[in-house]
């Protein structure tokens, strides 16, 4: 676990991990143009974070009222505002925020993961490329801090969005999902998904017994 927290360590002390990927740091296609950038949740001003979780409210408060979670905004709140939250955010051409990625480097099980925990998007940059773009960044991040997997939740209901992981981003149903773990099954409302690095398809782990947990 040494090693594994090492690399979680390592990846939450970058000041940019985009630093690498400078030609991810803009989107142009679609009649979209887009600037990205990825910061830690402490270096974002609170407007971005404000406008973040309004963003957040608007598109999933109902989604998380029909599961067995409920929408509850302070817990929200204090889980994108958490000191292990990276964000990455897109802006157009007046630096207005358009769109997000809320994403920290955990361990899942013993391993280093990338855990996707948001991506939201205005309905005016829909459809148009942006959210498998985003996704694509983080899977390249999670290849350049060497973490095993991307990991992230998914509303069964939320059938869109389903469809987008499993489908257009390849995204597989994680051993940790209920439906895999047999811990509650059909009755869960959510669906756990993940996608491997190169780092993580030689070494997949069918053992593991530090579920949970990461490095503090």
């Amino acid at each position: 676990m040494d090693a594994v927290c090492a690399k979680v360590e390592a990846a939450n002390k970058l000041e940019d991990p985009l630093a690498a990927l400078p030609v991810f740091k803009k989107y142009d296609r679609n009649n979209l143009n887009v600037t990205i950038e990825s910061k830690k949740v402490s270096s974002l001003d609170q407007a971005t974070i404000d406008w973040a979780f309004e963003l957040t409210r608007a598109n999933m408060q109902t989604l998380y009222e029909q599961s067995e979670w409920g929408w509850k905004d302070r817990e929200k709140r204090e889980e994108m505002t958490d000191d292990r939250a990276w964000y990455l955010v897109a802006r157009d051409e007046d630096s207005t925020p358009v769109a997000f990625s809320h994403f920290r480097f955990d361990i899942e099980c013993g391993e280093e993961v990338l855990y996707c925990y948001e991506v939201q998007l205005e309905n005016k940059v829909r459809r148009r490329g942006l959210g498998k773009f985003l996704i694509q960044i983080l899977q390249l991040i999670a290849n350049s801090t060497q973490m095993k997997k991307v990991m992230l939740t998914v509303f069964k209901h939320n059938h869109g969005a389903y469809q987008f992981f499993r489908e257009a981003l390849q995204f597989e149903i994680d051993e940790t999902s209920p439906s895999m773990s047999g811990c509650c099954g059909e009755d869960c409302s959510y669906e756990i998904l993940s996608r491997r690095t190169k780092y993580g398809e030689s070494q997949h782990s069918h053992g593991s017994s530090h579920c949970g947990g990461c490095c503090h």
